[in-house]
């Protein structure tokens, strides 16, 4: 039988080996075998430190544990004269780590531990049974722990304890029961990338301190603006920190475009300049007038139809009045995919409107980008070829760790005039090789971390048929809730129609004013009910879902789904549970 890799080691039930009427998929099963399997302890220490997470949450935190290592033993459970049987992290400090010249077997036992508390915590997250989250108020959990820094150094014991004590308080994103955000899931090539790039530890600015991840960037910008339909892949781009920061540099190539004046003489050698944008878009658009001195006055709302779709007709009004003002529009962000309902602007028509009049046309795909790799769906963003710039976020739909956010351009060589400021120290002119490769003078930053790996290394494992499998099941399962409540007694579409992307937005009606006559008092009611739900949610640790006002509508539900590991037993199991959760409001 071919071996299924990380859970297989539960899969061969040997002659004689009494699994109990545990299923070799689940994590318990997998330590068992793990115990077993893996050398150094490695088995032994997740099924105890999967413990950690089953902690009651009023209890109190555990005291402070003697180390488990002491000579001869190092966790195999026999004995043996392994390096590890020689460290005992209460009597160790980070200075005892490398560079310290006898350091190389201290660092690898500490470490090998870190990674241990990681896969355990790997394990419980994609766990059913475990909690979402443990959660607990502010104030609770800062006298439940001793989170202050201190002037004196802590020892490696108790490093290795504030890792556990963090991961056990933190949010399980990975979880197949969370959906509170439109980054959810943890994919494991990914993380393994996270982990090489922190490793690596460098800065994107030059290739001469990060050759392989320049190229890596510079090639996978190439596809991805291939996939937008830009000829020969031909353009720019950059990633950047979130998709706010790339719909920020769009506004700002769009400046400069209209008026390149402005990068030495500033606004006040410009006109007043306008942008517009959906009612339904994301608030980074006005952050970014605000951030870039053009004032969020300055930013026009354009109205949205029944199912969130920015309207044409009104966006080519609102030019022309503000060009009947003296106002110079000079941006237009058009969104693939908005936060709340999911919708997808008609981008063609859009495009029409903007070459009319000569502004610039961003698309901000954060949300929506992604279903440009998958050919089942990718006609909801027909048009977006004809962007001027395009926001696309690998750490959504795609479930590459945070964060992971590109901006594309179409004209080449712009960033780069926008930006560069030729700080001799890190841009020479005389270096060795194409400086073209210095990517750095692009960006607004100087240190850029390196987030191009995970999305390539993770393409790399799936290919591009992968992300259209993973990103084609996620919208499935979108549809079955959709069906599933549409028409189910107690539940109410905030917009009629099938979702455009995964969100789904409803109201769940409580028997208790499910038939209420008083519409005013129904809708009074109705917007504490979402929040207490959630509340209820969290206090028990089930699952996590979002909500939100949006406009005149009170409180409602927005379930989005783009963790991989969601199945449909996991829709089930949340109507099910706001049911359960909220029958009594």
């Amino acid at each position: 039988m071919a071996s299924h890799g990380f859970w297989s080691l539960g899969g061969d039930n040997n002659a004689g080996t009494n699994t109990g009427s545990q299923s070799p998929s689940t994590p318990r099963a997998w330590c068992q075998a793990a115990a077993q399997k893996l050398s150094g302890g490695i088995g032994s220490k997740l099924c105890a430190l999967l413990n950690v997470g089953e902690v009651e949450k009023g209890s109190e935190p555990a005291a402070k544990q003697p180390p488990q290592t002491a000579a001869g033993s190092c966790g195999c459970n026999k004995s043996c004269s392994c390096s590890k049987s020689d460290v005992v992290f209460s009597d160790l400090y980070s200075t005892d780590l490398l560079p310290a010249s006898d350091g190389d077997t201290k660092t690898m036992t500490f470490l090998q531990e870190v990674v241990d508390i990681l896969l355990a915590y790997i394990v419980e997250s994609f766990d059913r049974e475990t909690k979402v989250i443990d959660f607990h108020y502010p104030n609770e959990l800062l006298q439940m722990n001793n989170w202050e820094l201190q002037d004196e150094p802590a020892t490696l014991d108790d490093v290795l304890i504030s890792c556990r004590a963090t991961l056990k308080y933190a949010i399980k994103t990975a979880h197949p029961r969370y959906f509170n955000q439109l980054s959810t899931g943890l994919d494991m090539v990914g993380l393994a990338a996270d982990w090489l790039t922190s490793t690596a530890n460098t800065n994107m600015f030059t290739y001469e301190v990060a050759p392989v991840f320049v190229l890596l960037e510079y090639v996978t910008l190439k596809k991805m603006r291939e996939i937008i339909g830009w000829p020969n892949g031909r353009g720019d781009g950059i990633f950047s920190p979130g998709g706010s920061i790339s719909n920020m540099y769009a506004m700002l190539l769009a400046r400069f475009k209209m008026f390149p004046e402005v990068k030495e003489k500033g606004m006040s050698s410009v006109p007043r300049l306008v942008a517009f944008t959906s009612e339904h878009s994301h608030f980074s658009i006005k952050k970014g007038a605000a951030a870039l001195g053009i004032g969020t006055e300055s930013v026009i709302c354009i109205k949205v139809d029944e199912s969130g779709k920015l309207i044409p007709a009104d966006l080519e009004r609102r030019i022309l009045e503000a060009k009947q003002k003296g106002f110079v529009p000079f941006f237009v962000s058009a969104t693939a995919g908005t936060t709340v309902y999911g919708a997808f602007d008609p981008l063609v028509a859009i495009s029409d409107v903007c070459k009319k009049y000569n502004v610039w046309m961003h698309v901000d795909g954060a949300w929506g980008g992604s279903l440009l790799m998958s050919r089942r769906h990718r006609y909801k963003l027909n048009g977006v070829e004809r962007a001027n710039s395009v926001t696309w976020n690998p750490h959504k739909m795609m479930s590459v760790p945070l964060q992971c956010s590109a901006l594309l351009v179409r004209e080449e060589g712009l960033m780069q005039n926008c930006n560069q400021m030729h700080a001799c120290y890190l841009f020479q002119q005389d270096k060795q090789y194409d400086l073209s490769y210095d990517t750095g003078d692009k960006a607004l930053q100087c240190g850029r971390h390196v987030d191009i790996f995970k999305l390539w290394l993770m393409w790399r494992a799936k290919g591009t048929v992968g992300f259209e499998a993973q990103i084609d099941k996620c919208l499935e399962l979108s549809e079955y809730l959709y069906n599933k409540i549409k028409d189910r007694e107690g539940y109410e579409m905030v917009f009629h129609g099938k979702p455009q992307h995964t969100n789904v937005c409803f109201w769940y009606l409580p028997p208790g004013i499910r038939y209420m006559e008083d519409k005013e008092e129904k809708k009074k009611r109705l917007h504490k009910v979402a929040p207490v739900i959630k509340a209820r949610m969290m206090e028990y640790g089930t699952t996590m879902v979002s909500y939100q006002p949006q406009g005149d509508k009170v409180n409602f539900f927005r379930m989005v789904i783009s963790n991989p590991a969601a199945t449909f037993e996991d829709i089930d199991f949340l109507i099910e549970e706001i049911e359960r959760l909220g029958h009594d409001l």
